[in-house]
C-alpha cells in the first residue's frame, strides 16, 4: 500500500524559509509524478508545484515561481519543497500528492491518486 508522509511544516516569519519533505513508502518515488498542493482556510485546494517522474521536468504555480523549488531524492524516495522569501499568503496546509497514471504532470488535484496527511505552514507578518 502506497503511503505519503509529510514533514517539515511550522511557523516562519515573512521573508524566511522552510523545507517540506514527503517520503513515499510502498513504492518507488520514480513511479509517480509528485506534486505539492496547499489549502488555505476557507479556500479550495490549489496547485503549488510538480515533479515529472521521468525526465525531471517541473511546474510551478505563478505566485511561487522563483521562490519555491521542488526536488526529488530517489535514494530516499522523498520529494522536497524548498520555500524561500515566504509571504503571509503562503499560510496553508500543504499536501503531498502522487499520480501514477498520467502521461504528463497535472495541476488538477483530481488527477492525483495518493495524498499525504497534510502539514501546516504558517507565515507571520
Amino acid at each position: 500500500q502506497v503511503q505519503l508522509v509529510e514533514s517539515g511544516g511550522g511557523l516562519v516569519q515573512a521573508g524566511g524559509s522552510l523545507t517540506l519533505s514527503c517520503r513515499v513508502s510502498g513504492e518507488f518515488v520514480t513511479a509517480y509524478h509528485m506534486a505539492w498542493f496547499r489549502q488555505a482556510r476557507g479556500k479550495e485546494r490549489a496547485f503549488v508545484a510538480a515533479y515529472k517522474r521521468i525526465g525531471g521536468d517541473t511546474a510551478y504555480e505563478d505566485d511561487v515561481k522563483g521562490r519555491f523549488t521542488i526536488s526529488r531524492d530517489v535514494a530516499k524516495d522523498t520529494v522536497f519543497l524548498q520555500m524561500n522569501s515566504m509571504k503571509p499568503e503562503d499560510t496553508a496546509v500543504y499536501y503531498c500528492a502522487a499520480d501514477g497514471n498520467s502521461f504528463a504532470i497535472s495541476m488538477d488535484h483530481k488527477t492525483y491518486d495518493y495524498w499525504g496527511q497534510g502539514t501546516q505552514v504558517t507565515v507571520s507578518s
